[in-house]
């Protein structure tokens, strides 16, 4: 259980004022001078020796990302893109980060770009967030007028500016090449790699691409110390993380836990457990909905951390919790998320762009029962052609529902097929 002394985002429910003299009442913008002063190589290796993982979903290892910018300034400038596009169907952290805590993402900002020799830093913000981006724009004129960022950032001498960006609500746009397209102006595409961001990023030029909570829990880190974030959790699966639960829980809520914790205590304890009691648990999908669903025999004893969630085939993800009691129609919860992702193909990757609709009408066809057993066999065949065999991984994210399903719950499939067409006959 995470102590309270340990939270990173103190005022993630609200309750406190966002704009900068609160802010730094709770630590932010407090020593980031000092740190500055200590050097580009003591902040990365203090990134590295802290564990964290990108809490944006893919979980690279952010000291490493950082290490991979080129160490000197060369004729092209160096960028930050913070991924503020927050899309997936059941996360809502980031969010709330930008809404009530927005100094920590700014000075996250300013302490990664330094780290990384960028001048600049974007934040692409997803078109949604009218408020998020409204609360946003006024911390960055906080943070100019009081000179935390801008010429002499903190006065540590290093010129810092942040540019946010609206996007207009494309989920592939969430993807960070094809969020880098959109930044140029350009259809928000995903871009083959190689090259890689580091190399050639946005306008060409070297880019890291972070996401919200990873930029905005590097503050904290660096004052306390790699050593105090990497001492909670497990072994690669280190520090704090934000779980955004959802669905079918008496009381549906964001909240920072350690790392780990294991996923009944996590719904018991901050979201009134399951409607109608843990027995009434059918499934959760536990990392947002593009990884697989697991069965409450899982639920009971699973950790919610990486490598846990990879070893039962799924996936911590974004850690956006998804609950479903047992008054689910998984098959059409699954049809539903088919229907999400066809819609939010970008196009570009034959597999996906022709894949994600027929995937989507056999789920719907297998809604009504109105399909044929062997079809269970076909459609999990086609999930295996789209999966890895696309430029992003909207392509993976758009197949591993129906896996998991078919996983964990074909016969529930089987029944729907087999009663339909009792009752045709």
């Amino acid at each position: 259980m995470l102590q309270d002394k340990d939270r990173i985002f103190q005022n993630l429910y609200g309750l406190h004022d966002w704009r900068i003299k609160a802010a730094q009442s709770r630590g932010a913008w407090v020593g980031t001078k000092d740190l500055i002063l200590k050097g580009r190589d003591w902040i990365i290796d203090e990134m590295k020796k802290s564990g964290l993982r990108g809490r944006g979903g893919a979980g690279f290892p952010t000291g490493m990302k950082w290490s991979f910018m080129p160490k000197t300034e060369g004729p092209k400038p160096h960028y930050l893109v913070v991924n503020a596009d927050e899309s997936e169907p059941g996360t809502c952290k980031d969010r709330d980060i930008l809404r009530h805590d927005p100094h920590l993402l700014l000075e996250g900002c300013l302490l990664a770009g330094f780290a990384m020799g960028a001048h600049t830093a974007y934040i692409y913000i997803r078109g949604e967030f009218y408020n998020e981006a409204s609360n946003v724009a006024q911390a960055i004129q906080e943070a100019y007028a009081n000179n935390m960022i801008g010429k002499n950032a903190c006065g540590s001498g290093w010129d810092f500016d942040i540019r946010l960006h609206r996007g207009a609500g494309a989920y592939i746009c969430g993807e960070e090449t094809a969020l880098l397209e959109s930044l140029e102006g350009n259809k928000g595409q995903p871009r083959m790699k190689p090259p890689f961001p580091a190399g050639v990023g946005l306008y060409g030029c070297p880019t890291t691409i972070n996401n919200v909570e990873t930029i905005a829990s590097a503050p904290d880190i660096l004052k306390r110390g790699g050593a105090w974030f990497s001492s909670m959790g497990r072994p690669n699966n280190v520090g704090t993380k934000l779980f955004c639960i959802s669905g079918h829980v008496n009381k549906p809520c964001n909240v920072e836990e350690e790392m780990g914790i294991p996923l009944k205590e996590l719904i018991e304890k901050h979201a009134g457990g399951v409607r109608g009691g843990w027995d009434n648990l059918l499934a959760i999908i536990p990392g947002g909905s593009s990884v697989p669903l697991i069965p409450k025999s899982i639920c009971d004893t699973v950790l919610m951390d990486f490598d846990a969630l990879r070893e039962v085939k799924s996936g911590l993800g974004t850690a956006g919790v998804i609950v479903m009691d047992k008054s689910t129609d998984l098959i059409k919860a699954i049809a539903r998320l088919s229907k999400f992702y066809k819609h939010e193909s970008c196009g570009q990757c034959t597999p996906c762009r022709e894949g994600t609709g027929w995937m989507w009408r056999v789920m719907e066809r297998m809604v009504k029962g109105n399909a044929r057993l062997e079809e269970i066999d076909e459609l999990l065949e086609v999930t295996t052609q789209v999966e890895g065999h696309t430029i992003c991984a909207l392509g993976d994210a758009a197949a591993w529902p129906i896996q998991g399903l078919m996983r964990h719950f074909r016969y529930v499939v089987e029944d729907r097929i087999k009663n339909a067409g009792s009752k045709a006959a």
